[in-house]
């Protein structure tokens, strides 16, 4: 079985940890061509070291200069928005995972399409803002993208191997949220407010709005 070289964009956050952890276990499976990420420079530096990527980036040119100062080797560096495109669409590399946060995903994930990598997706809301777009990119180019994080990978492994006509419905179970103890009864009442009161999670303004935009 051939090396799978990757490309993480957002190395230092949970879902880019994960993907490491996994690349640390199997050697002989996958490969780190490129990393990507935010201000966290320390953990950053603590990656590149450990699996030497040829093309890093983060988001402030003062931050990379410094790691890429402190390096055994010497990679490409890059930083900011450019820098994501430099890591999603880099040479000898097969899958992007993109892990970013929010819309900052979006344009280094419709890149690395366009290069014909294959995609493994943990960012929502690159399908929640284009998802007619970027599905229409991925045909067009004949790549793979596949979700890897939390509900949406849970419906695609339910999904394999499986016609569509032989699925009648799915169902996702909550994890909690500020309604977990809650009288079903009671349910048809609540706000937006409420509903954006979580116990370990800040929805904010975009999530307010999300909220009503789906009961609109």
């Amino acid at each position: 079985m051939a090396i799978k070289k990757l490309a993480i964009l957002g190395s230092t956050g949970s879902i880019g940890r994960s993907a490491l952890e996994i690349v640390r276990r199997h050697p002989d499976r996958f490969k780190i061509a490129a990393l990507a990420a935010g201000k966290n420079k320390s953990l950053f530096k603590r990656q590149v070291e450990e699996f030497k990527p040829k093309v890093i980036s983060l988001s402030d040119e003062k931050d990379i200069n410094e790691v890429r100062r402190n390096l055994s080797y010497s990679p490409k560096s890059h930083c900011g928005d450019e820098g994501l495109l430099e890591v999603a669409t880099c040479d000898g590399m097969d899958t992007v995972v993109s892990a970013l946060v929010g819309a900052s995903g979006l344009a280094p994930t419709m890149a690395a399409i366009r290069a014909r990598k294959d995609i493994a997706l943990a960012n929502k809301e690159v399908l929640v803002m284009a998802g007619g777009l970027v599905m229409e990119e991925a045909r067009k180019n004949k790549i793979n993208l596949l979700p890897i994080d939390s509900e949406h990978s849970a419906i695609f492994q339910s999904l394999v191997g499986h016609k569509r006509e032989d699925i009648k419905r799915l169902i996702l179970t909550a994890s909690g949220g500020p309604f977990l103890n809650m009288p079903i009864k009671k349910l048809s009442a609540i706000t937006p407010k409420q509903a954006l009161n979580h116990p370990k999670w800040k929805m904010g303004k975009k999530g307010y709005h999300r909220f009503c935009n789906a009961y609109e």
